[in-house]
């Protein structure tokens, strides 16, 4: 048995859950729950942003206390689990949360005794939307690539730095490796971004602009910059600074499990190369923490061609989604029909289309086809499938992050069942030699039985619906009706 640890990105609390986020944390969740499968141990995270400036001056607009404020967006987003179908190997971290801030107030300690840290005077230009200090290379016509409807401002100000500059070789080595990022494309993009020079960054604020943060060690005037914080989130969740070390009597820590001696693995939105694989990966260093092992970069969603804006009217609900259609609709959609790392258009016109021709028409229609046979003519259940080994085809997909693929090769397995009955006429040939009618059709419900587990990690609720009416030998209700 291997130990995955596996995280998504924690989407800051300034707004509600949109699709961009649950194409994200469905990924994830698909591979979590294909790992399982194989028997493997997961460690599933996600959770809530909740510190910097954004935050602190929402809150105050709102004329609320910034604690407040975080604790209903982070419920929010912890419905999540329910409303997306998300496995019960997810964790879910606050940044609010005492023993978060502990962590990172820990990190900064190790990466100032290894000398990454000194305060000195700046000033520059400031995106608010990424809370970062923005390079002249970095702006295009002046604004944030990121951004680009608001205004840079500039701050000046002492704050406390992190030497990512010392770092340049250490990471050209690391992103060197293939597979440390995925897809390879974001790999090249970050290896050429750290061999064209890197500069140090600020991780702290003033305290008396932006109190909303995790004190500094040591500085009562400063509070720790939101992305030192926040990417610590990726180790408190496993309890670091843990230990599971015997002559310390203390209990097993998940950290040395899943992170010292497991399989590390990230997920992340295009726009966080910088973030999660230069960023971080330095910190890490510099705090002698083992490096991520692969980190995968997803595209973004579109809707008619344009970027989702409210004034646009274009924005795509998830929770309204899973509301009209299910949970099992929404998650495989964003599998077979968005790609797994180039950014998509989707609309709802396109997700109806989807949802009538894949569940409708497809994995519906062949279920109540199947088992409404087998309750009509077998005299007994089957006895419940052998496992047996996974496709090469599915697996290789899988492995590969290829969401889509593996999707489609169930979805190909759909088809072919329902050609067959149409050809060989089960319901037919049952009436005029009983025996040989029982057989074909005992053997596509064996059948489906596989297809439904193929299907677990893209539509549980569904996957357990289809295997539980087999064993059972009775037809399920209608699993998605038509939508017209």
């Amino acid at each position: 048995m291997k130990h995955l640890y596996l995280s998504t990105t924690l989407p800051y609390v300034n707004a509600d859950p949109h699709i961009g986020f649950a194409l994200e944390i469905v990924q994830a969740d698909i591979y979590a729950r294909y790992r399982a499968l194989q028997g493997d141990a997961v460690f599933f995270n996600t959770g809530t942003d909740e510190h910097g400036q954004k935050i602190y001056q929402k809150a105050r607009d709102t004329g609320r206390e910034p604690q407040d404020y975080v604790d209903e967006y982070a419920a929010k987003f912890r419905e999540l689990k329910s409303v997306l179908g998300l496995s019960d190997t997810l964790h879910f971290v606050r940044t609010t949360d005492t023993a978060h801030k502990a962590a990172a107030q820990e990190l900064w300690r190790r990466c100032a005794e290894n000398g990454d840290i000194y305060k000195k005077s700046y000033t520059g230009l400031y995106c608010v939307g990424d809370e970062m200090f923005l390079k002249d290379g970095d702006l295009v016509e002046g604004k944030c690539p990121n951004h680009p409807t608001m205004e840079p401002v500039e701050i000046s100000e002492e704050n406390y730095f992190f030497r990512l500059s010392a770092y340049q070789d250490k990471l050209v080595e690391y992103l060197s490796k293939p597979g440390v990022v995925v897809p390879e494309w974001r790999r090249d993009e970050a290896l050429k971004f750290v061999q064209s020079g890197l500069e140090d960054f600020s991780i702290s604020r003033e305290k008396a602009r932006m109190p909303w943060g995790v004190p500094v060690p040591g500085d009562d005037a400063q509070v720790m910059y939101v992305w030192f914080d926040a990417l610590t989130n990726y180790i408190s969740t496993l309890g670091w600074p843990c230990s599971a070390t015997a002559s310390q009597g203390e209990p097993d820590c998940p950290f040395d499990t899943y992170w010292v001696n497991g399989e590390v693995m990230q997920m992340a939105g295009k726009d966080q190369v910088r973030f999660q694989s230069i960023m971080w990966q330095a910190m890490l260093m510099s705090a002698g923490i083992k490096n991520t092992e692969r980190v995968a970069y997803h595209g973004f969603i579109t809707s008619g061609g344009q970027k989702m804006s409210k004034s646009l009217g274009n924005v795509i609900d998830p929770l309204s989604i899973v509301g009209e259609y299910g949970t099992d609709a929404l998650r495989l959609f964003l599998a077979r029909h968005v790609h797994p790392f180039e950014d998509s258009d989707v609309t709802l016109e396109r997700f109806k289309e989807a949802y009538n021709a894949d569940l409708a028409n497809g994995i519906g229609n062949l279920a109540a086809r199947v088992t409404t046979l087998a309750q009509a003519h077998l005299e007994i259940p089957i006895a419940r499938p052998e496992p047996g080994i996974f496709p090469s085809e599915y697996t290789n997909a899988l492995d590969s992050l290829d969401y889509k693929s593996a999707a489609d090769y169930c979805m190909g397995l759909i088809s072919d069942m329902d050609k067959e009955i149409a050809e060989t006429k089960p319901f037919s040939v049952v009436k005029t030699d009983a025996e040989k009618g029982r057989t074909m059709i005992s053997a596509l419900a064996v059948r489906l039985y596989h297809v439904a587990r193929l299907l677990q990690p893209f539509t549980p609720s569904t996957s357990d619906a289809i295997k539980a009416a087999i064993l059972a030998n009775t037809k399920p209700e209608n699993l998605f009706p038509r939508k017209i």
